[in-house]
């Protein structure tokens, strides 16, 4: 693939922090040596889990929100391999597969004047080419049988997600989002708020579950589209946090009920989650507990297909704690689904 950057034990072992008397995680993981075909290369290895990384901020650019999405991998990815390597880690039922590079795509847009049609339109369609490969990616991952799990890059790439898990079960999935926001705006070109609405339009999605709208930033128009679309069910952090009205636990059981009965993905918007450096950074959120929390509870389930981390944008100053966030939330999904 293209854009596909194969992980090697050359990156690894400069990541790698040894200690003496301890064995860090990224000493057991799995690696690919040399790619030829994703399936054909991950069929036959003991693994359950591949993780990937998408290295972009395009569909967040092209939704006019705050680049820096796609430094989220290499955060992740300097945690994750160094925490320990213990029995409730399983580092070797993991593969870190590598990630999807759009480092030039990225540069040919850094000047666009996104008010021109012609301009934010290229942007879009440059979206439309990371789908592809998101696409690509995660369903030949399920395809050989395994769970994938997606760090880094805008929402955009829910789309490719639902699409690839859809094809590779030959039906409609349907997804779990715990986010501020629907995604579920208007299709004008492929950008990071519209991933759900173009996978709900092109027949990917089935039941769509949002967790902890935010209802300052879910407009009218909206909230009258996902009312009239009967497979779209949701709750607002409002509701549960501020005027208690529902109750956290009750909701996760809902929410696992109505998207359960077939196969789901997972999706964690950092947007959702409180002080979290993100695209659209909020004071007013869920807890990074009740984020585990919630990976855990719907990670138990045996039609869990994916885990998608997304919107993180972490600077230097705040590199670690991303980083960190992002690997509890990894590790609580691994654990939760082998229990």
């Amino acid at each position: 693939m293209k854009h596909l950057n194969v992980f090697t034990e050359k990156d690894k072992q400069l990541l790698l922090k040894k200690r003496k008397g301890e064995t860090k995680f990224g000493e057991h993981i799995q690696l690919i040596p040399n790619l030829i075909k994703i399936y054909d290369d991950i069929v036959n290895l003991d693994v359950e889990y591949v993780v990937f990384g998408v290295k972009e901020d395009i569909g967040v650019t092209a939704n006019f929100g705050k680049p820096g999405t796609y430094n989220a991998w290499d955060a992740a990815l300097k945690v994750l391999l160094n925490i320990q390597s213990n029995a409730l880690t399983s580092a070797k039922r993991v593969l870190i597969l590598g990630h999807l590079d759009y480092t030039e795509q990225r540069k040919a847009i850094v000047d666009f004047d996104l008010s021109k049609k012609k301009q934010i339109s290229k942007v879009r369609h440059l979206v439309e080419d990371i789908d592809k490969d998101v696409t690509y990616v995660v369903s030949s991952i399920i395809k050989a049988g395994k769970i994938p799990i997606i760090i880094g890059g805008g929402h955009n790439n829910a789309y490719g997600n639902i699409k690839g898990c859809a094809l590779a079960n030959n039906g409609k999935v349907n997804v779990v989002n715990f986010d501020a926001h629907s995604d579920f705006r208007a299709e004008e070109g492929r950008h990071s708020g519209n991933g759900f609405s173009y996978a709900f339009a092109e027949g990917f999605l089935k039941n769509y579950f949002i967790f902890g709208l935010h209802e300052n930033y879910t407009s009218e128009t909206l909230f009258k589209k996902m009312k009239k679309v009967k497979t779209i069910k949701h709750n607002t952090y409002e509701a549960i946090e501020v005027r208690n009205e529902l109750d956290f636990s009750s909701e996760i059981k809902y929410a696992l009920d109505y998207v359960s009965s077939r196969k789901f993905g997972i999706e964690i918007d950092c947007d959702a989650i409180r002080n979290i450096p993100s695209s659209a950074m909020t004071p007013s959120g869920f807890s990074v507990k009740q984020a585990r929390q919630f990976v855990n509870r719907f990670g138990k389930h045996h039609n869990a297909a994916y885990l998608h981390i997304c919107e993180a944008a972490p600077t230097e100053k705040s590199e670690t704690k991303i980083g960190k966030l992002i690997t509890y939330l990894i590790t609580d999904f691994i654990r939760a689904h082998k229990s």
